[in-house]
């Protein structure tokens, strides 16, 4: 008698575990099914630091990061040369923040962690530190840019960067699905509820009239052809 109650106990156990997997399973896309949306910036880039802080922040201040991969790569329109020497556009304060962020994307693969220490460096540059007193991280981070590593993950950066089809023109470059958006990135949000092909509901925001197309005024970018500041 006892092992029957046993028995049925599992049972139910894995029955109600199978009925949270499947109602998990419908709400939340699988990783094939998420729709991918990439980021080539540069740290201090101020259109790359408008986007991050007031545009992608949208992926998780709403339910849209359910069914977004994000991927940020902090290279924008640097410069590798043949003895593979990174030359950034704003300076050497931007290849150390570049850098950072690299690691800090190693530190946390979760989009949903690294993005947020992204985004706090990003709203202050000149005081980026104290990023780590709200976020933590500190020792893996500094551990990562102080060795090899970090230049071994910019260079990786600057690969997929500089492979780009189409190429880059410009930075913020936001890509969905591999598609670049062009002087459109601020529509990221309509575009990726359009591309999502999931089994999953669409998220809230997806139904919201805050999907109005915006009319752009002046495209606010940094191309790759300005003046480098050394």
């Amino acid at each position: 008698m006892a092992y029957s109650s046993s028995s049925s106990s599992n049972k139910l156990v894995f029955f109600l575990s199978f009925l949270l997997f499947v109602f998990s399973n419908n709400l939340v896309a699988g990783e094939t099914q998420k729709v991918k949306l990439s980021l080539y910036y540069e740290s201090l880039c101020p259109y790359s630091q408008k986007f991050i802080n007031d545009d992608l922040v949208k992926l998780f201040e709403s339910d849209l990061h359910r069914i977004t991969d994000l991927m940020l790569v902090p290279f924008g329109n640097a410069k590798v040369s043949d003895n593979l020497t990174v030359t950034c556009q704003h300076g050497e304060e931007e290849c150390k923040l570049n850098a950072i962020g690299a690691c800090a994307i190693r530190t946390w693969p979760n989009p949903k962690m690294h993005y947020w220490f992204i985004r706090c460096v990003e709203k202050d540059t000149k005081n980026w530190e104290s990023c780590f007193k709200t976020y933590g991280g500190e020792k893996a981070i500094r551990d990562c840019y102080s060795g090899d590593l970090s230049k071994k993950i910019i260079l990786g950066y600057a690969k997929q960067t500089l492979n780009l089809k189409p190429k880059k023109e410009y930075v913020p470059w936001v890509t969905v699905n591999g598609k670049p958006l062009y002087e459109h990135y601020d529509d990221f949000v309509a575009q990726i509820c359009k591309a999502y092909q999931g089994k999953a509901p669409l998220p809230k925001v997806c139904n919201s009239s805050a999907l109005a197309k915006k009319k752009v005024l002046k495209l606010q970018v940094s191309y790759a052809d300005e003046t480098f500041h050394y």
